[in-house]
C-alpha cells in the first residue's frame, strides 16, 4: 500500500508556493521525497520555505517567472527539463482576489469593477491555464504526469462578496475537466488532471475578513462556522493527504475530479 502513494524523486513544480496553503503543500511533498521547483516573482519570499525544506534534507529549486507569460513558463520548463530530465507533478496553487472584484455589504453587483474583474480572472483562470499548457506539454511528451489545480467553495455555492473570484474559479474548474479529457484521450491515460476545492482556511488574504484583532470571529467567520458541520476552519496541512493521493499512483484511475476538503461545508444545507 505504501508504494502506490510513493512520490520519491518525483519532480514537482508549484505555483503560489509562498502562500499559506502552497507552502504547506511544498513542505509536505518534499517530506514525501519529491524534488521541488517553486515558481515566484520574488525569490526573497522563498527564503523561509527553503530553509524549512533543506533543514529536513529536501531539495528545492526556486525560479522567478510570470505565470501569465507563456514565454516565461517555457523558459522555466527548459530549465527544469535540463536539470531533471522530466516533470511529474504540477500544482497550480497561485490565485487571489482584488477589492474591485468583490461586492461589499453596502454595494451591489453593479458596483463591480470590470478592470479588477479582468485581473482576477487573469490570475485565477489564465494563471492556471498557462502553466498547465506549458508543463502539460512536457507531460504529453513523456506520457505521464499529474496536474492538481486549486478550486474553491465559491464554485458550487454562491458566497457573497467574492463575485470575480467565484466566476474565475468556476471557469478554472471547467478547464480542469476539459484538460483531463484532452490529455487522457489524445496523449496518455497516465496523465491525470484534477483539482482540490479547499473549504475555509485562514490565510494572509482573508484573515481580516474572518477574524477580529482579538482573534474572535467576524460576522462572516461565524456564518462560515455555523455552516461547516465540523465546526471549525481547516488547517493547511489537512489538504496534503488529498494532494499526495492525486500526485501518486494511488489515484491512477482518477482524472477530471474536484475533491472538496471543507469539513462538510459543501454538503450542508444549513438546516
Amino acid at each position: 500500500m505504501k508504494s502506490i502513494f510513493d512520490i520519491t524523486n518525483k519532480v514537482a513544480v508549484i505555483t503560489g508556493g509562498t502562500g499559506v496553503l502552497g507552502s504547506s503543500a511544498a513542505l509536505s511533498l518534499s517530506s514525501g521525497g519529491a524534488k521541488l521547483i517553486v515558481l515566484t516573482r520574488d525569490k526573497g519570499k522563498c527564503r523561509e520555505l527553503g530553509k524549512a525544506i533543506r533543514s529536513k534534507g529536501g531539495e528545492l529549486l526556486v525560479l522567478e517567472g510570470d505565470i501569465l507569460s507563456k514565454a516565461s513558463m517555457e523558459a522555466i520548463r527548459t530549465t527544469v527539463l535540463e536539470k531533471y530530465g522530466r516533470l511529474d507533478i504540477l500544482l497550480n496553487a497561485a490565485g487571489g482576489n482584488m477589492p474591485g472584484a468583490t461586492i461589499g455589504p453596502d454595494q451591489t453587483i453593479f458596483d463591480l469593477s470590470i478592470e479588477d474583474f479582468n485581473q482576477v480572472t487573469a490570475l485565477n483562470l489564465n494563471g492556471t491555464v498557462v502553466p498547465s499548457l506549458v508543463f502539460g506539454e512536457a507531460m504529453a511528451d513523456q506520457g505521464s504526469g499529474a496536474v492538481v489545480n486549486y478550486s474553491s467553495m465559491s464554485v458550487p455555492r454562491v458566497l457573497t462578496r467574492v463575485a470575480g473570484y467565484s466566476a474565475s474559479k468556476a471557469a478554472m474548474e471547467n478547464f480542469t475537466r476539459w484538460m483531463a479529457v484532452e490529455m487522457a484521450t489524445k496523449f496518455s491515460n497516465e496523465i491525470r488532471v484534477n483539482a482540490i476545492a479547499p473549504g475555509f482556511f485562514i490565510g494572509n488574504q482573508n484573515r481580516k475578513l474572518l477574524t477580529n484583532a482579538d482573534g474572535s470571529y467576524t460576522e462572516r467567520g461565524e456564518a462560515i462556522i455555523r455552516n461547516t458541520p465540523m465546526g471549525r476552519f481547516g488547517e493547511p496541512q489537512e489538504l496534503n493527504g488529498a494532494l499526495h493521493f492525486l500526485c501518486s499512483e494511488a489515484s491512477k484511475f482518477v482524472t477530471g475530479a474536484v475533491i472538496p476538503i471543507d469539513g462538510g461545508f459543501s454538503v450542508f444545507s444549513g438546516v
